[in-house]
């Protein structure tokens, strides 16, 4: 009998791992709200060894490619967040490098929110959000994990965190060092069309890069209980990151018709540089007079810097024309400063409803300043390049009040609306050309929500909101930055904020020991930002962002998760998904691009002993429109193994990219331009590591940072609990 409750509890709390002793399990997280999706990070057993982008990659509808962009259901405008709040080190470039450098071990849940309601801004992009919600303890006594971690090709990783709660004092920290990165090489085959005559002139590129980069951070807090109703608490963390690449790229091109090779030479770069990355955060937190009132005040400065020094040099096999130089340096930085304030407050009312309400003042800086220099072939005189070199200053402010109620209609129904005013301000400094620009408006911002419980199993929920999608200051700096000898990119410092309008419909139910989501899903984006590409040289394409007229987007998603067995446990999703896209093509053609595609993951759990946990992660990203074309499907497939020596040391193994087929290939389709890119991957990568947890340790069972109770190291599963987002789970 006690076994049988035993396993019943761990049934509905979705450990994976069987528990060796009897414990009691109290809590239960719910895996939806109201306005959002939870997933459980602690559940992936790759999380000891893998960083903040692999935790994403393991959410359903969330891919992240090797160069760290993040798309949510085939939508690369997304905005990140952590712990509700922006943070410069998740802007703009700083972003891939910022998530491949963050450890998986530090993260809590991962929150997705397709359509936020009015406490969300959108001064870091719009668009939906994923917020990381970093692991907190806030139960008595002492909690710790360390993972040291070794991986093919020199790489690895080490982090140490922990927390300690005593009377009114709360501290909590946490270091980690990386060395990781990914090789890759690439071929790009590019036809330019010329519009009067129909002829193709060919050219191609073969590039190699590689290279490891180090990381390391550190994290602290501290909390202060002033009394019953009041709670004072500060946090900061730093992060540095290197930025070393050397890369070899063959450029050929060919006359009309491909008889004779115009070009033929070669390149190498030595890329090095530094990014560093940091954030201070001060919280009020203050309980009212009525059962439910608070009050939190949140003060968080955060900045992040990116240094860079690339060195290029060529040998020509065939000259091309006009080709003088065969050296040339670029230097640049770019400097993100992020002062955010904000105020939000909730109180149950007599009526039986929740009001909340609030206020965010935020001033975002961003500095970019780029060098490129030639060098004379004989002299070696270094000459300032003034097409590729620019300084540019971008301030945006903005101010913004919000405001929502949230109610119970009746024992079925449930409703929440809001409202969010935002008042923004550019100002645009291009230093180089010393042009000013100010731009100020006004958005007014509604979101709606409602959920219907059909039976205590069953739950339907409705959603809609409206966001919008700003420019960044790279998107927005209107000079050219060099990519490589065929590629350079520009800003456009006209780009309109893009509009979009998102609903979604929703099915939750529960069949016996397995929870599924099936939801339905619209979008309609106009002034869409998107990036077109143009020739400026014979074989140079200079790619830059314009407001390339509207797309829609809908589709259906669905995720099942439980256990099969006592010891078997699958977590499956996929989203089926239709785009369109609208926009005027480089000849004036106005142009429609459809696509439809079936992404898909599936992470089975197989608990082989007590001690012995095996994981397999299949991945599957359907077809996705870029700008002027798409971009194929991708498929990878990941294994974790995890041995309990005992009930706090264990022994993990992950290897990722099972058969090496990690690749980008992106087609571009224009009237003027043909191209296939695609780079390859050294994907498939080993690590074996330790993973200790020390504190919270009692007969075999562990107390997680949610003051939970973990069943041995090796736990894992499903993520537990079911909830309407009004209370609590329904019946019961």
């Amino acid at each position: 009998m006690l076994v049988s409750a035993l396993i019943g509890e761990m049934l509905c709390f979705g450990h994976g791992a069987v528990a060796q002793t009897t414990v009691n399990v109290v809590g239960e997280r719910p895996t939806n709200r109201i306005d959002r999706q939870v997933h459980d990070v602690k559940s992936d057993t790759s999380s000891s060894n893998g960083s903040a982008s692999d935790a994403l990659n393991n959410v359903p509808a969330v891919a992240v490619d090797p160069d760290g962009t993040v798309s949510l259901r085939g939508n690369t405008n997304v905005q990140i967040l952590v712990d509700g709040k922006p943070s410069a080190m998740m802007q703009g470039d700083n972003r891939g490098a910022a998530l491949q450098a963050m450890p998986a071990e530090d993260i809590d849940s991962i929150e997705v929110i397709n359509n936020p309601g009015a406490q969300f801004g959108n001064e870091g992009g719009g668009g939906p959000i994923l917020n990381l919600v970093m692991k907190r303890s806030r139960k008595p006594g002492g909690f710790g994990v360390a993972n040291a971690n070794y991986g093919t090709g020199g790489r690895f990783n080490t982090a140490t965190s922990g927390s300690y709660n005593s009377g009114r004092f709360g501290f909590q920290g946490g270091v980690n060092f990386r060395r990781d990165g990914r090789d890759s090489v690439g071929e790009l085959e590019r036809e330019r069309i010329d519009p009067a005559t129909g002829i193709a002139t060919r050219s191609t590129q073969a590039s190699t890069s590689t290279g490891l980069n180090d990381s390391a951070g550190l994290n602290g807090g501290i909390s202060y209980n002033l009394g019953d109703k009041d709670t004072l608490s500060a946090q900061a963390a730093y992060m540095k990151r290197s930025n070393d690449q050397n890369g070899i790229d063959r450029y050929q091109a060919f006359t009309p018709g491909g008889s004779t090779t115009a070009s033929d030479y070669m390149r190498t770069s030595r890329r090095s540089g530094d990014s560093g990355n940091y954030s201070l955060a001060g919280t009020w937190d203050h309980k009212g007079d009525v059962r439910g009132e608070t009050l939190k005040l949140d003060l968080r400065l955060s900045s992040a810097n990116i240094d860079s020094d690339s060195d290029f040099a060529n040998t020509y096999a065939v000259r091309p024309q006009g080709a003088r130089d065969t050296r040339s340096n670029q230097v640049g930085g770019n400097d993100t400063r992020i002062a955010d304030f904000t105020g939000d407050y909730e109180r149950p009312l007599e009526a039986g409803g929740l009001l909340k309400a609030g206020f965010k003042v935020v001033d975002t800086r961003t500095g970019i300043d780029t060098l490129y220099t030639d060098f004379a072939p004989v002299t070696g005189t270094p000459v300032v390049n003034p097409r590729r070199t620019n300084g540019f200053d971008l301030d945006q402010g903005n101010l913004a009040l919000y405001a929502s109620y949230q109610m119970r209609l009746n024992e079925y129904w449930g409703v929440q609306a809001g409202l969010r005013t935002e008042y923004t301000h550019l100002n645009i400094n291009q230093l180089t050309s010393q042009i000013e620009a100010t731009n100020r408006y006004f958005n007014h911002i509604p979101s709606a929500f409602a959920t219907y419980k059909v039976s205590d199993d069953t739950n339907l929920r409705f959603s809609y909101a409206h966001r919008l999608r700003r420019a960044n200051a790279g998107e927005l700096n209107p000079f050219v930055v060099y990519r490589d000898e065929l590629n350079e990119s520009s800003g456009n410092p006209k780009l309109k904020p893009a509009q979009t309008d998102s609903f979604e419909v929703g099915l939750e139910t529960r069949f016996g020991n397995l929870e599924s989501n099936l939801r339905g899903y619209y979008r309609e984006d106009t002034d869409t930002i998107q990036y077109r590409s143009t020739f400026v040289g014979d074989n140079v394409l200079l790619t830059r962002p314009e407001n390339l007229g509207g797309s829609r987007s809908s589709g259906m998603e669905f995720t099942v998760s439980g256990r099969l067995t006592p010891a078997f446990t699958v977590n499956a999703s996929g989203n089926l998904a239709r785009s369109e896209q609208r926009q005027f093509d480089t000849g004036g053609a106005d142009v429609t691009r459809t696509a439809s595609s079936l992404s898909g993951r599936v992470r089975l759990n197989y608990q082989l002993s007590p001690a012995n946990q095996v994981q397999l992660m299949l991945h599957g990203q359907g077809k996705t429109l870029t700008g002027q074309g798409y971009r194929e499907p991708t498929r990878t497939a990941n294994l974790s193994v995890r041995h309990s020596l005992s009930p706090a040391l264990s022994v993990v193994m992950n290897m990722t990219d099972i058969f090496n087929s990690q690749k980008m290939e992106t087609i571009t389709d224009t009237a003027t331009l043909k191209e296939t890119n695609v780079r390859r991957f050294d994907g498939r990568i080993v690590y074996v590591g330790l993973s200790y947890r020390f504190g919270g340790v009692s007969g075999g069972a562990m107390q997680d940072g949610r003051g939970e109770m973990r069943f041995g190291p090796g736990h894992g599963g499903a993520p537990g609990g079911f909830s309407s987002g009004f209370g609590g789970p329904p019946g019961r």
